[in-house]
């Protein structure tokens, strides 16, 4: 589903760091440890420079898992880092007095339900950011799901073999797949919605109170999380330190640019900002100059630089977009 071309990583730089989206398959993360490659298979490019700097800083539990890395990034926030895919999803496991919430379940290419019941004995329910395959990949593991009251988490919920296996595409891998892992019946399986919510509904872990903010524009179901009294945004696809993906066909710009002026209305209320890919944490300052950036992207004042495949990325003030190229002789 999210393959490019390893020459456009030239292109991408955020402030001052290459944080090129692991969707992009560009500069993928980077492990922490040591990766055993699997036999008769070549390390991408991507894999070489492990890992990512800004990992250093975070405090690392469970080391021992040979898919998933797992940080603690405040107190009772887990984020579940698959570095070994190219999509570089981060889930984040958020833990209350009475339950715990897990928001998205990675690819789906390892169990992250048995990361889950090592980090908390509590009852977990599932919530997704939006329901692209690299976001619900763990769901039919879990018993309780909130979906977005929309056609297209209903569709999504079916599952999808062919988005799944482009996630194994040659380059996509970096090491080895999991031990029992088959790419041959790799797919996102089907699972069910048990609530389906609205904006503004609030989740009660006990402790925490989270609550939805509909954020549609990178899908129409894009949802970002809040918890106001620890000052914790949770973004999802919507921000994600790396280019940002939005040029699929249920992609509304209009609806991103209302969606981000939202959030960046919401910044002196957060404390730390927690994307969906490649690093987990940003400062807050980033969600006013997305608006700005976006805004400049639409307005034309942000030279494109084409790409493959009828795409083309937009850079301003260390944030870049990847949209469909503009049509020739539009700027």
């Amino acid at each position: 589903m999210k393959v490019a071309s390893l020459a456009l990583a030239a292109f991408f730089s955020v402030n001052s760091v290459s944080l090129l989206p692991s969707v992009l398959n560009l500069f993928p993360s980077f492990s922490s440890s040591p990766l055993s490659l699997a036999p008769q298979t070549i390390s991408p490019d991507w894999c070489k420079a492990l890992p990512r700097p800004e990992y250093k800083s975070l405090e690392r539990v469970l080391p021992n898992d040979p898919w998933f890395e797992v940080y603690k990034v405040a107190p009772g926030v887990f984020a579940i880092y698959e570095p070994h895919q190219a999509e570089e999803v981060i889930s984040y496991l958020i833990v209350g007095t009475k339950q715990a919430l897990l928001f998205d379940t990675g690819m789906g290419i390892a169990n992250i339900r048995k990361v889950v019941t090592q980090l908390t004995n509590r009852p977990v329910v599932v919530l997704n950011s939006h329901t692209h395959n690299d976001h619900v990949g763990g769901n039919s593991l879990f018993t309780f799901i909130y979906g977005m009251d929309t056609d297209f988490t209903r569709q999504n919920a079916k599952g999808s073999r062919d988005d799944a296996q482009e996630e194994l595409a040659p380059g996509m891998i970096c090491g080895a797949l999991p031990k029992g892992f088959d790419p041959k019946t790799y797919a996102t399986k089907p699972w069910h919605v048990s609530l389906f919510v609205k904006n503004g509904f609030k989740i009660n872990l006990g402790g925490r109170t989270l609550e939805i903010i509909s954020t549609p524009g990178h899908t129409p179901d894009a949802i970002c999380l809040i918890d106001r009294a620890n000052g914790l945004l949770f973004t999802g696809d919507t921000y994600y330190p790396g280019p940002i993906w939005l040029f699929r066909p249920e992609t509304n710009l209009d609806a991103y640019v209302a969606s981000v002026k939202w959030l960046a209305d919401l910044a002196p209320q957060v404390k730390v900002v927690l994307g969906a890919h490649n690093v987990p944490v940003a400062d807050p300052s980033v969600l006013p100059r997305l608006v700005t950036a976006i805004e400049a992207v639409r307005t034309g004042n942000v030279e494109p630089k084409p790409l493959e495949g009828g795409k083309a990325t937009y850079t301003t003030d260390g944030i870049t977009f990847l949209l469909k190229a503009p049509a020739a002789g539009v700027k």
